[in-house]
């Protein structure tokens, strides 16, 4: 058992991101369907299948929280649990297993009750219209009951992947995913529910999914064990679990708070339309987001193990193989959205009007996700080595002290087109915070390997 644990720290880096990051990598494409595949079934609802999609659409920056409080937790004390894994303190690593699993049960009761007590307030604030807040509220009441369900998959499926099980982790969104897929037209169209089957699909897929991680992890097979002596909490580890995952949960919940921002300007600036693009352009994102993440993880039990084992060479060549690897990706990606942006929108709706002005908007958009690479694979990089400071700090700049600010600016500015100077400020915040990042990495990366002597 105890040499099928130190594979991190043996098997030649290339044939190692290959096999734990192609079970990741595939695990977020099925998770981008399982993301997507709601909006697509509901935007060729027929009838109101365009306005039904701005109102699905309008319940993304909640959905997004709950998915950043999973973050959150397992973001960060997944890699802590492989840092001790490296460094041979197998009780501390389980202990994290298990105290993050108490937190995560716990967060999920609050959500729980806040969603299903003010998700109409919180819609109408959000970017719903009187044409779209029927359709929003109907998805999140059903959604809301679902919400234990969402964060045990995300949360503790960290865990997994974190100890070298990729295909593991890999089932476990699959298993969601095409039962989601199978489970959506049979609800949505088969027994006439509409928005309503879209979200009851969504929760009991993400029930199937939950039961799979948590018989992987109380089972025989995984190295860390879910045991109830180790779920009681305590502040000395769950403090830093949670100070290295904040970096994460900004990340995920700033997405939220920029849909909430994106949705309010554009309904000034466009209107309805506006905002269902959005809800497109959004989606669209996570084809490029999502595979990048997924190659992250598949290298972060690679660094974290190493970087708890002292190994500065396998640290560093792990770093410019996930960095050389996200940067073709991304380059592919962008080509694609740039020479074929109405595919892309056809994906979503059948509404020429909304496919005309997404194909529009999405070219300027992502016009500067080609850099994403690099952003992606520095941020991954900080958070497994437990650096939650500069990872916190590239964050909250890319999102806080760019993005929102450029989004109310841009309009004053570009004054011919302001729903689309809206959209403009992506890409110029995107590529001044990979600017800003680049040079921060240099650094503290260096740092970090004459830590390690």
């Amino acid at each position: 058992m105890a040499d099928d644990k130190e594979f991190l720290g043996k098997e030649p880096l290339g044939k190692l991101l290959f096999r734990l990051a192609v079970p990741t990598v595939t695990a977020q494409l099925i998770n981008m369907l399982y993301n997507i595949v709601d909006r697509i079934y509901i935007g060729h609802m027929p009838g109101d299948g365009a306005l039904a999609l701005t109102g699905v659409g309008v319940c993304l920056p909640l959905i997004l929280i709950v998915s950043a409080f999973a973050a959150l937790v397992g973001a960060g004390g997944a890699p802590r649990a492989s840092i001790f894994m490296g460094q041979k303190e197998y009780g501390k690593a389980e202990r994290t297993l298990g105290n993050c699993f108490t937190l995560q049960i716990a967060i999920s009761v609050i959500l729980t009750a806040v969603l299903l007590i003010w998700n109409e307030d919180l819609l109408l604030a959000f970017g719903a219209s009187a044409n779209t807040i029927g359709y929003a509220t109907a998805y999140m009441d059903i959604y809301a009951i679902g919400t234990i369900f969402v964060q045990i998959t995300l949360g503790m499926n960290y865990f997994i992947t974190a100890q070298g099980f990729a295909r593991t982790g890999m089932l476990s969104v699959a298993i969601g995913a095409v039962s989601n897929i199978i489970l959506d037209p049979i609800f949505i169209f088969g027994f006439g529910m509409g928005v309503r089957g879209a979200a009851l699909a969504t929760i009991i897929s993400q029930g199937f999914s939950a039961i799979w991680v948590l018989s992987f992890l109380f089972g025989k097979k995984t190295f860390l064990r879910l045991r109830a002596k180790a779920m009681r909490l305590d502040r000395s580890i769950v403090l830093p679990a949670v100070g290295l995952g904040m970096a994460t949960f900004i990340m995920q919940a700033s997405e939220s708070i920029i849909n909430i921002c994106y949705n309010s300007s554009l309904l000034r600036y466009g209107g309805d339309i506006a905002v269902g693009a959005m809800t497109i352009l959004s989606s669209v994102m996570q084809f490029a987001m999502l595979p990048l993440q997924g190659l992250g993880q598949g290298a972060q039990p690679i660094l974290s193990y190493n970087y708890g084992a002292k190994d500065k060479e396998r640290v560093r060549g792990a770093y410019f193989l996930l960095l050389r690897v996200n940067l073709i990706y991304a380059a592919i990606l962008w080509l694609l959205v740039m020479l074929f942006p109405s595919a892309f929108a056809r994906l979503f709706t059948s509404d020429q009007a909304l496919v005309s002005f997404s194909s529009s908007a999405l070219r300027v958009y992502m016009a500067a996700s080609v850099l994403f690479g690099i952003q992606m694979s520095c941020q991954m990089t900080f958070t497994s080595l437990g650096n939650a400071r500069s990872s916190a700090i590239v964050a909250i700049m890319r999102k806080f002290v760019l993005l929102i600010p450029l989004m109310y600016l841009l309009p004053h500015i570009f004054t011919g087109n302001q729903a689309m100077a809206v959209f403009l400020a992506e890409p110029v915040a995107d590529t001044l915070a990979v600017a800003f990042t680049s040079v921060l990495f240099f650094f503290d990366f260096r740092k970090a390997l004459r830590r390690m002597g």
